[in-house]
């Protein structure tokens, strides 16, 4: 019986298919050019080529050319602070990242690879994800506002904020790229897999600001104290309402790595690297893919994700801000009724009230007590209000932009907005 040769069957396996000779090269300019070997020149991800190491040693007699082994490979560039991008079509892991994302052919593996280097692994803004990050942080930040805005169009501008948050701020980012399956290197440099998440515990990467109008304060002005009311915030304040002041956040950051280097302060960090790298790969997506399938990845990924809006709102007077709802909209004034109850006497009473605006049930609460009954119910009414949905198939300004729906805008609902008290 004749032995089979399993070197020659694994190295067909090896084979890197973007690397394939074209037809038209003839196979002895192959054999007659030297092995071209791996330099520590860095190329931009978008630009590099993988190059083909070409020898008689390597071409197995097919259109196919072997990689060479790993003695005779030149020594990986250890000094460098990321990964060769022409290293990320070797990566195992990222064509893995890539299957599971479902994401285009069109997105090649090298700004795949770009897009999980933190700036704060590499500083270069051309190799790091800081570029791809904003277009991504901008992408999201919109499709999640007009969805919500939309879909939800009587939400007070704090609750919208706090919905805003939940849905694209720095956690939830942060647990979607942990279910991608993103893992994260011990430490980054030329030498680790392109594959892996990659930033620094050591200096914090500066965060990602907008464009815009910025607050005095934040121009060295911190010793007055401003009022940041909500249309104030709307102007001046980054999409979650949140004060844009990126050195008062890197100073925080190293206060307390000089304090404290445990879990709490490696936790932020981490979560603000994931985060980044969920943006970037929305940011990649658009860039190499188009709207479209960037949309189309945001609404799988991230507005699909279940968040309770209910469980936002908190009032303070929530029967005096009843009553003035009413009085705006010509409704009767509200009026609270007592609709069963049990153990008045005992230890745990339950009373339920509904309140009523004429012949209309506006809400209706259990609590142990009337007066908090009252309260609750009034809170449902205001609920009620503020959720009024058109429903969920409702179109957003972004569904007009295809070519595929020629149907003609729909203007949204616009509400007279919150009530204020006073």
């Amino acid at each position: 019986m004749k032995r089979l040769r399993l070197d020659r069957f694994s190295g067909q396996l090896l084979v890197a298919r973007p690397g394939q000779c074209p037809a038209s090269t003839p196979r002895s300019a192959l054999r007659s050019s030297a092995v071209s070997r791996c330099t520590a020149v860095r190329h931009q991800s978008s630009q590099a080529a993988y190059q083909i190491p070409q020898d008689d040693d390597y071409y197995d007699g097919t259109d196919h050319v072997r990689f060479p082994p790993l003695e005779k490979l030149p020594p990986r560039a250890t000094s460098l602070p990321s990964p060769p991008p022409e290293r990320a079509l070797q990566s195992a892991k990222l064509a893995a990242l890539k299957a599971r994302l479902s994401l285009p052919e069109k997105l090649p593996l090298q700004t795949l690879a770009r897009a999980l280097v933190d700036a704060s692994a590499d500083e270069n803004a051309q190799f790091n994800n800081t570029s791809l990050a904003f277009v991504g942080q901008s992408l999201i930040n919109y499709h999640v506002a007009e969805w919500l805005m939309c879909r939800y169009p009587r939400l007070p501008m704090e609750i919208l904020y706090a919905a805003m948050k939940g849905y694209a701020g720095p956690t939830s980012l942060h647990q979607v790229a942990r279910s991608w399956g993103v893992e994260h290197a011990a430490a980054p440099g030329g030498e680790v897999d392109p594959g892996l998440l990659q930033f620094s515990l050591h200096k914090p990467a500066k965060a990602i600001i907008g464009f815009g109008s910025k607050r005095a304060e934040a121009h060295g002005m911190k010793k007055y104290k401003w009022r940041h009311s909500v249309s104030n915030r709307v102007v001046f304040d980054d999409d979650f309402g949140e004060v844009i002041d990126p050195e008062a956040h890197k100073t925080e950051l190293l206060a307390r790595a000089d304090t404290e280097y445990g879990n709490e302060y490696t936790r932020s960090l981490a979560e603000q690297a994931y985060a980044t790298c969920a943006r970037a790969v929305v940011g990649a997506l658009y860039a190499h893919a188009g709207r479209e399938p960037a949309k189309a990845f945001v609404k799988a990924h991230i507005l699909s994700r279940t968040l309770d809006l209910s469980r936002l709102f908190s009032f303070k007077k929530p029967t005096r801000e009843l009553s003035m709802l009413c009085a705006r909209e010509d409704f009767e004034p509200p009026v609270a009724r007592l609709l069963s109850e049990t153990g008045r006497l005992s230890r745990t009473p339950v009373f339920v009230v509904g309140i009523f605006s004429g012949a209309d049930k506006l809400g209706e609460a259990a609590a142990p007590s009337l007066e908090h009954a009252r309260a609750k119910a009034s809170m449902n009414a205001l609920k009620s209000w503020y959720l009024y949905s058109p429903g969920e198939n409702v179109r957003v300004p972004s569904d007009v932009l295809g070519a595929e729906d020629d149907r003609p805008w729909e203007p949204a609902y616009i509400d007279m907005g919150e009530i204020v008290g006073r």
